[in-house]
C-alpha cells in the first residue's frame, strides 16, 4: 500500500497557503494539458481562508469549473450550505459553479449532479476531514461508501443536517489530485486511523493514497512519519 504525502505546517494560515497552492497547481496543470479545470470544493469552516487565498492564486478562472464534494439538502443561501461558504469566500470571477441543488431534496439532487459529471474528471478535490474520520458526506460504515454512481443521495447521516449530497468513494479517487486539509488537533486521531490501513471505520482511509496529499497542522501523528 503506498502512503499519502504528508505536508505538515507550523499554524493553520501555513496550511492554507499549502493547501491553495495545490490546488491552483492543479488548476495550471489542467489548462496546460487539457483546457479546462475541473475542481470539487468542500464545506465547513477549515478551508475558508483556502479558498480566499486560492482566488488570488488563480489568475484567470475563465475555463475553471467548480463542483463540490457535497452538500447539505437546504437552499443555497441556508446557513448550513456548502456552497453559500465557498461562494462568499472564493473569489472566482467567470468561473462555472456547478451547485448541488440540495432543496430538492437529496435523490432528485443526486440523479442532477451525476448528469451534470457524466464525463468529468476531476483534477483536484479539496476534502475535509471529522472527528469520525468522515470525509465529504461518507461516514464511517456507511452503505453510502459502497456506491456506484458519481454521486450519492445520504439520507441518514450521522450528524445534522441528516439529508445530504456526496460525491461518491469512486468519483473522489479519480479524480487526479486530492488535498485533505487538517488544522484542528482535536482531529489527531481521526488523521492517524485516515493514515493507517483502509477501513470503512475511516472513510478518509479509503482514499487512493497514490493522489493524496494530507496538509496538516497536527503533530501527534507519531505513527505516521511524514513523506
Amino acid at each position: 500500500m503506498s502512503a499519502a504525502h504528508v505536508r505538515r505546517e507550523p499554524d493553520a494560515d501555513a496550511a492554507a497557503l499549502t493547501a491553495a497552492t495545490l490546488v491552483a497547481s492543479a488548476v495550471a496543470e489542467a489548462l496546460t494539458e487539457r483546457g479546462t479545470a475541473h475542481v470539487a470544493l468542500s464545506g465547513g469552516s477549515t478551508p475558508v481562508r483556502c479558498y480566499e487565498l486560492l482566488g488570488t492564486l488563480v489568475t484567470d478562472w475563465r475555463m475553471v469549473q467548480l463542483w463540490f464534494c457535497d452538500e447539505r439538502c437546504v437552499e443555497p443561501d441556508h446557513a448550513d450550505s456548502n456552497f453559500r461558504l465557498a461562494s462568499a469566500a472564493l473569489q472566482a470571477p467567470r468561473a462555472t459553479w456547478h451547485r448541488i441543488a440540495g432543496e430538492a431534496g437529496p435523490h432528485a439532487a443526486t440523479a442532477d449532479y451525476e448528469r451534470q459529471l457524466t464525463g468529468v474528471t476531476l483534477d483536484a478535490a479539496l476534502l475535509g476531514l471529522g472527528e469520525d474520520g468522515h470525509t465529504a458526506s461518507l461516514f464511517p460504515r456507511h452503505p453510502a461508501l459502497h456506491a456506484s454512481g458519481r454521486a450519492v443521495a445520504v439520507t441518514d447521516a450521522p450528524k445534522p443536517p441528516p439529508e445530504r449530497v456526496s460525491l461518491s468513494l469512486g468519483t473522489l479517487n479519480q479524480a487526479r489530485h486530492l488535498v485533505l486539509l487538517v488544522t484542528a488537533n482535536a482531529k489527531a486521531p481521526a488523521l492517524a486511523a485516515a493514515l493507517s490501513a483502509p477501513s470503512p471505520d475511516a472513510p478518509a482511509s479509503l482514499l487512493s493514497r497514490d493522489h493524496l496529499t494530507v496538509v496538516t497542522t497536527v503533530d501527534a501523528l507519531t505513527t505516521c512519519p511524514p513523506s
